[in-house]
């Protein structure tokens, strides 16, 4: 590393950016994904990662062990470790089992459905771990299926290609995702993400629980998770909207699984048009939900993005009956909480509407949070009670 530049990773950071390296001539020939050990300027080992030259962040640490080898041993053991943990969270195997940094396995997401995992590489160093990583997976669970889903547009900012394979086994169709009581289905090679939002768990408990007797109306609804998990707790009426015909599909198919098609309903439209026609027609829900996919994907998309969030919640607060409840999420990495909450307040002004804020959440316990990235922490929900 440059001189005097070692002070944040010292601290406990695991990311070194490349302003922060001597990026010299051999430093640029190192091929990108290399697990390497970087030294202080000095010559002390601060500890062992992978390095991609031709990034910002250019060096993403996985042990500060310097005799540390990231095999499948090692990898095995992180594994262990995390399962350990969702183990003792969760009573059955439907949750998010790796979560990059917080796990000690930077640049890996591995969501578990039961007997499949889905495994999602972020990075370049990762991509070149794949091989140990579905051994050691194979090896610590007997999984009946492997599916590597390298489909994020992010991947194209460490130069990798996208692409979706199932690594081992097969997969037929969608398969089911038990959370709560009723049963999801979603599609894992084609879906959204891996194919369903595991750290949105507790929030859809919640509202699921404010929804008992009352009438819901889901925007975003994508498969059905708030509809579904409302309704199978008593909901009288849960609509879901969603864009995706394919996604509606599996919602409904899900809703007769459940015998819950009586006080469920799935329409295609977009979330705008559909909330404004809505609120025109004079229809109001005791209880909205509105999680939208994430409007802020870089930097230059901050200002529009938190207009969009603003617009999105004076037309949802529009359609909530008075006393109801809104819940309004935002993925978003780039927009905080307290911007993203201003953005909320702003909203229900416009729509002239006030209200309580009854709950401020974020992800799942399976959705750790490395202590020194709290901007890992995207996920931003407020539960509110609106006059």
């Amino acid at each position: 590393m440059l001189p005097g530049r070692d002070r944040r990773m010292t601290q406990g950071h695991p990311w070194v950016f490349s302003n922060e390296i001597r990026m010299d001539a051999a430093a640029k020939a190192i091929p990108a994904g290399s697990v390497v050990l970087l030294h202080r300027v000095d010559g002390k080992p601060l500890g062992v990662g992978t390095f991609n030259p031709r990034t910002l962040i250019c060096f993403r640490l996985f042990d500060r062990d310097p005799r540390a080898q990231v095999d499948e041993r090692f990898i095995a053991g992180r594994l262990a470790s995390a399962l350990a943990l969702r183990s003792r969270l969760y009573p059955t195997a439907y949750y998010r089992l790796v979560h990059g940094e917080a796990d000690g396995l930077p640049g890996l997401v591995a969501d578990r459905y039961g007997d499949v995992v889905v495994l999602q590489s972020g990075t370049a160093g990762m991509d070149a771990l794949l091989p140990p990583v579905i051994a050691a997976v194979r090896s610590l669970l007997s999984p009946g299926a492997v599916i590597v889903r390298n489909d994020s547009p992010f991947r194209q900012m460490e130069g990798l290609e996208t692409k979706v394979e199932v690594a081992f086994g097969a997969v037929e169709g969608p398969v089911e995702v038990r959370e709560g009581g009723p049963v999801f289905l979603a599609d894992l090679q084609r879906g959204q993400k891996t194919g369903w939002f595991y750290d949105q768990r507790d929030n859809r408990a919640f509202v699921a629980k404010l929804a008992t007797g009352l009438s819901v109306l889901d925007v975003y609804c994508y498969i059905g998770g708030f509809t579904l998990a409302a309704a199978a707790a008593g909901a009288k009426e849960a609509v879901g909207i969603d864009s995706s015909e394919k996604a509606l599909d599996l919602a409904r198919r899900a809703a007769a699984l459940n015998k819950l098609e009586e006080r469920c309903s799935f329409r295609s439209g977009e979330a705008f048009q559909s909330l404004e026609s809505l609120a025109k027609g004079g229809k109001r829900y005791d209880v909205v939900v509105s999680d939208p996919p994430a409007f802020v994907k870089s930097a230059k998309d901050l200002k529009p993005g938190l207009r969009g969030y603003r617009k999105l919640a004076a037309l949802s607060a529009a359609v909530v009956a008075p006393g109801g409840f809104l819940f309004i999420a935002s993925c978003s990495h780039a927009v905080g909480l307290d911007a993203f909450a201003g953005e909320v307040a702003a909203g229900l002004s416009r729509a002239g509407r006030t209200g309580r804020i009854l709950r401020t959440a974020g992800a799942g316990a399976d959705h750790p949070v490395h202590p020194h990235l709290p901007e890992s922490a995207y996920l931003k929900a407020l539960t509110l009670q609106l006059s």
